[in-house]
């Protein structure tokens, strides 16, 4: 099928996973608009289109950049996603997250932008009753950046009941790994993610890795998650894409390998890949980690004719850690012909 080469306008696309979905869109002609504060993303990261500075909490600044371009579609990464975190700082979590998608889809509203793929979690589902948990599962998140993505949900599914918005609502599952041909990976000073963390272990960057919790009702005591590689994820967002431009309704799709994998687990795979040992700390639980969460995929290969290219967890683990002994320590620097950081002159009054 060939894609249509419309103007997508991706908030979020300097960082990890959203920079990876800018490539693959790049890569299929796409026009790209990327929208970031680069707190944690990089201009660097963006390999393809026009980077614009700016915060999804400047209203009045958003308004503006729907009015100068003319964007086909939306594609929302832009969020805070530190579970742990979210408990000790719910109001960020609930500014950033749920009032921010709210301002993207005001904008959405008064510039006529009919589509939607919206970067949600697994994080909604809480302590799932059943693995793998099904896209209608019960909803009870457990902590606050679960709630903060459940309640961006809400917001996108009441506007799209009552107006001709169509989305794509991707619950993610545990991201991890690099682009393998080298191009991209995470880049965030303050990793974490278990397998990035791990390498960084392994290639003695930290002296020692923590497992928080080793008291769960799982096999050995520790968390299970499914892990799914970014190239993967970002072959999701297009395929949904695709989706929606073929007129497609709206759809919630959990993105994961259907494989639980536990913390222990994983950090064998990693000392066994790297062929370096490191030690590891036994700490109590963290609030809001839920023991067990895994995806079932059936609905998204279904409707998507999805196909994980990367489902493999020693794979995820060999690009990490590829990515991880090539990568510096990224400075962001603006990248004068791409990266716009002053306000555009039309005003929303002369929309």
């Amino acid at each position: 099928m060939t894609l249509s080469k419309g103007t997508v306008l991706i908030t979020g696309g300097a960082g990890y996973i959203g920079s990876h979905v800018v490539q693959q869109l790049g890569e299929a002609g796409y026009q790209i608009i990327v929208y970031d504060n680069c707190s944690t993303g990089s201009p660097s990261s963006v390999l393809y289109g026009d980077l614009i500075i700016g915060d999804l909490a400047d209203l009045d600044r958003l308004y503006q950049v729907f009015a100068t371009h003319k964007f086909d579609a939306v594609l929302h990464f832009a969020a805070s996603l530190i579970a742990p975190e979210s408990v000790v700082r719910p109001l960020d979590y609930y500014a950033n997250n749920t009032r921010n998608t709210l301002n993207l889809l005001r904008c959405c509203s008064t510039m006529g932008v009919n589509k939607l793929i919206f970067s949600s979690t697994a994080a909604v589902y809480g302590e799932p009753k059943e693995n793998p948990v099904q896209e209608t599962a019960e909803t009870l998140p457990i902590n606050p950046y679960g709630r903060s993505k459940l309640m961006s949900e809400w917001l996108i599914r009441d506007y799209g009941g009552v107006s001709s918005l169509r989305y794509v609502i991707l619950r993610y599952f545990n991201v991890a790994g690099a682009d393998p041909r080298g191009n991209l990976g995470a880049i965030a000073k303050n990793a974490t993610q278990l397998i990035r963390v791990s390498c960084d272990a392994a290639l003695k960057r930290r002296p020692n890795l923590c497992i928080f919790g080793t008291d769960f009702s799982t096999p050995d005591g520790t968390a299970i998650r499914d892990y799914i590689h970014v190239e993967d994820l970002a072959s999701a967002h297009v395929a949904a894409l695709q989706y929606l431009e073929q007129g497609g309704d709206s759809q919630i799709l959990n993105c994961g390998y259907r494989k639980g994998v536990s913390v222990r687990e994983v950090i064998e795979r990693v000392k066994a890949i790297s062929q370096i040992d490191f030690p590891v700390l036994e700490l109590e639980r963290r609030a809001g980690d839920p023991a067990s969460v895994v995806a079932c995929t059936d609905k998204i290969q279904s409707l998507l004719s999805w196909e994980p290219q990367y489902n493999d967890l020693d794979l995820i683990i060999q690009s990490t850690l590829d990515w991880e002994k090539r990568r510096k320590v990224i400075t962001p620097t603006v990248l004068h012909n791409r990266v716009s950081v002053t306000t555009p002159k039309t005003s929303l009054e002369a929309v």
